[in-house]
C-alpha cells in the first residue's frame, strides 16, 4: 500500500499544480474581460475531487482491499494516460485553460491538440481518472460512487461551459 499512497499523493500534488496554473490563467483571462460562469457548482467539484483522493486511501485500508495485479496494473496505465491527456489539454488551451469556467468575450475556440478530436477532452481525462485511480488498489466502491457523482456534476458543468462558450465566442 505504500506505493499506492505515493501515487495518490502524486495525483494530489498534480492537482495543486493545476490550481497554480488555473490561478495564473484566471488572472490572465480576467485582465482581458473574462467572465466567470458556474460559480455555484465549483465548490462541489472541489469536494468531489478531494473526497476521491481521501477515499482512494481510506477504502483499501478500511475494507481490506488487496492489490490485484490483473486490475491494478491496467488501471495504473489508464491513470497515467489520463494525466498525459489532461496536460495535453492544458498545453493546447494555454492561458484559456482553467478549473473554473472563465470565458473571454470574442475569443475563438481552440481547435488544436486534443480539441481537434473532441469538444471536451479534459473531461475524458477526468472520467478515466476518477474510475481508474481507485481501482488501482481495488477500491471499487469509491470508483463506483465517484463515477456516478462525477457524471451528475459533469452534466451540469458541460451544460454551463457550452452555454458560456456559445454566448461569448464567435461562430
Amino acid at each position: 500500500m505504500p506505493w499506492y499512497t505515493l501515487l495518490v499523493l502524486a495525483v494530489a500534488a498534480e492537482r495543486l499544480a493545476e490550481l497554480a496554473v488555473a490561478r495564473r490563467n484566471a488572472a490572465w483571462t480576467r485582465a482581458r474581460a473574462g467572465v466567470e460562469h458556474g460559480r455555484g457548482h465549483y465548490p462541489l467539484m472541489v469536494v468531489l475531487h478531494t473526497g476521491l483522493l481521501v477515499c482512494c486511501l481510506a477504502e483499501p485500508v478500511l475494507a481490506h482491499r488487496p492489490f490485484l495485479p490483473a486490475l491494478g496494473w491496467p488501471m495504473l496505465v489508464l491513470v497515467a494516460l489520463a494525466q498525459a491527456l489532461r496536460w495535453w489539454c492544458i498545453t493546447a488551451l494555454g492561458p484559456y485553460w482553467n478549473t473554473r469556467v472563465i470565458v473571454v468575450p470574442g475569443a475563438r475556440l481552440v481547435g488544436t491538440g486534443p480539441y481537434r478530436f473532441l469538444r471536451h477532452p479534459n473531461y475524458v481525462a477526468v472520467v478515466v481518472e476518477i474510475a481508474a485511480l481507485p481501482l488501482v488498489h481495488s477500491a471499487w466502491l469509491s470508483a463506483a460512487a465517484f463515477t456516478v457523482a462525477n457524471a451528475l456534476l459533469l452534466a451540469v458543468r458541460i451544460r454551463c461551459e457550452n452555454t458560456a462558450l456559445t454566448a461569448a465566442v464567435p461562430a
